[in-house]
């Protein structure tokens, strides 16, 4: 079976009888074209079945309007806000995107970089895997000047910008909170160290015992992948302990809502004799019950404000080489899985 021959810009002149130029121009919606040519040129595109030829306008201008995400985890509440505020600022742009998933494992961060450098990307937006050691894989998009911006799990390069939010305040005041609420044995349930999201929440945690004069316990500290599974887990290792927690504060809400669902059904109350915070402000925050104390996290803005940055530098109005940093604001939100004291809760 021959495959029929592609319909050309030739084609659609011939047939309208008008020159190449101006069927050119009405398919780049160019005012110069009356309205009533370019309706003229959509229909009959439409009719012979013209597909516009993206290869041979990347050709000429060294770009193939695409740009190439890579994130830890595709079903995740917070990473597919992220994408969705990417893809907004991507499409008004006129960019493509190709996403792709690392499942929080370095080896195939590595796959989806190279398949990406081959794919020609103009740039990228990266969150890197919970298991990434070093970022040299990103090192061919940085010799080729191809734009990399990384976005909530950073990592630190001269020649990189980062967007995030600032990590260890939004744990200082959620630790800070559940000491107001008169809690002291405060566990911190949190993933590797090798991100810098739990690295800074953890600083923010151990930050706010400092400054409440409550030493800094190691038993507190359980670490595991973060998922409503591993919640549970953890809350078996909680309850094992002697004397119990009065606060727990984790690095997710998730996890947080995995470990107050298994507490409830050991026979606990929550907030009155375990107080809960999590990080992230996801959905199922306001599901659980009671509610979740958390810090939102602005997962939207700061996938608009990551693709803002790099389309802005690739089409030459900001450049990111100026910008190292951009920190997005958080809040705390405090509902009823945190609140002891009367006060608070007026």
């Amino acid at each position: 079976m021959t495959k029929p021959k592609e319909v050309t810009i030739y084609d659609l002149a011939r047939k309208l009888n008008v020159s190449i130029a101006t069927v050119s121009r009405a398919l780049k919606d160019d005012p110069v074209v009356s309205k009533k040519t370019k309706k003229k040129i959509f229909d009959l595109a439409e009719e012979m079945g013209y597909r516009y030829n993206h290869f041979a306008r990347n050709l000429r201008e060294q770009r193939t309007y695409t740009i190439g995400v890579i994130v830890p985890r595709l079903n995740s509440y917070f990473m597919s806000t992220v994408i969705a505020g990417i893809e907004s600022v991507a499409n008004n742009e006129g960019y493509t995107l190709i996403i792709s998933q690392s499942s929080e494992k370095a080896d195939k961060e590595m796959a989806s970089a190279k398949t990406m450098f081959n794919n020609r990307v103009d740039g990228m937006l990266v969150s890197l895997a919970y298991d990434t050691e070093d970022i040299a894989h990103f090192d061919q998009f940085i010799k080729k000047n191809i734009p990399l911006i990384f976005f909530d799990r950073v990592a630190d390069h001269p020649d990189c910008t980062n967007v995030l939010i600032d990590n260890r305040k939004g744990a200082y005041e959620a630790t800070c909170h559940l000491i107001a609420q008169g809690c002291q044995r405060i566990v911190h349930i949190t993933a590797t160290p090798k991100r810098n999201v739990y690295v800074d929440r953890l600083a923010g945690y151990k930050q706010a015992l400092a400054d409440h004069q409550i030493p800094f316990d190691d038993k507190y500290i359980l670490i595991n992948n973060l998922s409503q599974e591993a919640g549970a887990q953890a809350a078996a290792t909680i309850l094992q302990m002697n004397p119990l927690p009065d606060a727990i504060f984790a690095a997710n809400d998730n996890c947080a809502v995995g470990c107050m669902i298994a507490l409830k059904k050991a026979g606990l109350r929550i907030p009155q004799d375990i107080a809960f915070a999590g990080f992230n402000n996801d959905p199922v925050s306001t599901v659980i019950e009671p509610n979740l104390t958390t810090i939102n996290y602005p997962g939207y803005k700061m996938g608009e404000m990551a693709a803002t940055s790099l389309i802005n530098h690739l089409n030459g109005v900001n450049s990111i080489d100026s910008t190292n940093t951009i920190l997005l604001r958080s809040e705390l939100i405090i509902r009823a899985s945190s609140l002891r004291t009367k006060s608070d809760s007026e």
